[in-house]
């Protein structure tokens, strides 16, 4: 999924704070005992969105995706003293191990997991969010955009990973998942409302600030 070489990513590395021993151990057990374990952000996407939540210093985080709980752990690490990030996922079978994960974590108390469909999810939300973290089923990503724009605050920060889809936005005749990648991509590229980039690391992430 890394769009950089093996020797330039454990450079990248080096040159990074380390994982905590929770953020280890969520690592591992995930690749031990999940399907799909490659859907963790890991050591170095965890960094960036550790630092980037802490320059934002939100007092509300929004992340649609928990998966096991690592990038909320990450996210987590920049809210105030009285912040909050709500977590929303439709994976029931992941329950178990995200509750005993942030259970281990001193943000425990400022983490807000929601199980259920996140269209209906978000609209039972009545927050506004200094920073929103989308890594969920990639077919959503222009609802969800949508569905949290207006409860943004002006200079509040949209998250969307996996918008590179490990280089296959290249391809000429993309497949439907792609094309998916590239429509919500297009959209956040035409809309006005916002200052915006892509950082290239991992899958990439679309760094998104509303005006």
């Amino acid at each position: 999924m890394s769009l950089i070489n093996d020797d330039m990513q454990q450079l990248l590395l080096n040159f990074c704070d380390p994982e905590t021993e929770l953020l280890q151990k969520i690592d591992r057990e995930t690749n031990l005992k999940v399907l799909m374990p490659r859907m963790l952000s890991g050591h170095y996407q965890g960094r960036v969105l550790s630092m980037l939540s802490k320059m934002v210093s939100p007092n509300r985080i929004l992340e649609i995706g928990t998966f096991t709980g690592y990038a909320t752990l990450c996210l987590a690490e920049g809210l105030t003293e009285n912040g909050l990030i709500y977590t929303l996922d439709k994976n029931e079978e992941l329950e178990e191990m995200v509750l005993n994960n942030f259970a281990q974590s001193t943000y425990n108390d400022k983490i807000k997991y929601i199980l259920g469909d996140a269209n209906e999810t978000i609209n039972a939300l009545n927050e506004t969010f200094d920073l929103v973290f989308i890594d969920a089923d990639k077919k959503n990503n222009s609802t969800y955009y949508d569905l949290i724009f207006d409860r943004v605050r002006p200079g509040g920060l949209i998250i969307v990973d996996n918008v590179l889809w490990s280089g296959k936005v290249l391809n000429s005749n993309p497949d439907k998942d792609t094309k998916n990648i590239t429509t919500f991509n297009d959209k956040a590229l035409a809309d006005r409302r916002v200052e915006k980039l892509i950082l290239p690391v991992r899958d990439g992430l679309f760094v998104i600030r509303k005006k």
